[in-house]
């Protein structure tokens, strides 16, 4: 994706930490989609554009919230601009599940570079720019390696490869270090927001996946 495509989740509004925020015990809380209404977007959520509204909505299941997406031959990403500490709270955390993989999809080809679920951190760069780090689960590419899109400004880490669905499985990324390690240097800048992505519109098909509980920690 084009730099410009993550510009929406900064907007010229002070970021920070929203009401929702909860602190518990060495982690902080950025969403865990208790707040809104089961069926619907989720609040403080912004779709890149608003054809990819009806891709993400607020399910339970069990007692959990969760955000169910369910992409049809489209590839739009939802985000939440909020902020943290980094050097404080490096670890970002959250849970994921893979219902329905993309038709033929492997992330290391242009034509076919779908993703069942996809996290981003994501960090300003400049007034008209960011940078971010995309976390991914592949159906094919295998664990731990890393790919980059968008000139650059996107380095995305396959976190786990396996085409298994229906199991949640939980994360956790230290953001600072891999910032450190795919654009260099020893500053952080002070992450924007979060995003997700669920995809299938080069591969023409369709796909499935659940995000829960996002959280940034202490070491």
């Amino acid at each position: 994706m084009a730099p410009r495509a993550l510009i929406w989740l900064l907007l010229a509004s002070s970021l920070g930490i929203g009401s929702s925020a909860v602190l518990a015990a060495d982690c902080v809380v950025l969403d865990d989609f208790s707040r809104g209404r089961v069926g619907e977007f989720p609040l403080e959520w912004k779709p890149r554009k608003e054809s990819g509204r009806p891709v993400y909505t607020i399910r339970e299941e069990g007692g959990r919230r969760f955000l169910r997406a369910i992409a049809r031959r489209i590839g739009i990403q939802a985000g939440r601009e909020v902020t943290w500490n980094i050097e404080t709270h490096p670890i970002m955390a959250w849970s994921w599940r893979p219902i329905e993989f993309p038709t033929g999809s492997d992330e290391r080809k242009s034509d076919a570079n779908d993703s069942v679920v996809s996290v981003y951190a994501v960090f300003p760069n400049s007034a008209v720019s960011v940078k971010s780090v995309k976390y991914v689960w592949s159906r094919v590419v295998p664990a731990g390696t890393h790919l980059t899109s968008s000139a650059g400004s996107t380095q995305v880490r396959i976190l786990r490869s396996s085409a298994q669905a229906g199991q949640w499985a939980d994360e956790q990324v230290n953001v600072r270090e891999d910032y450190r390690k795919y654009f260099g240097g020893s500053e952080v800048p002070k992450p924007g927001g979060i995003a997700v992505l669920t995809d299938a519109d080069d591969t023409k098909s369709r796909a499935q996946g659940d995000y829960a509980n996002f959280r940034v920690c202490k070491p």
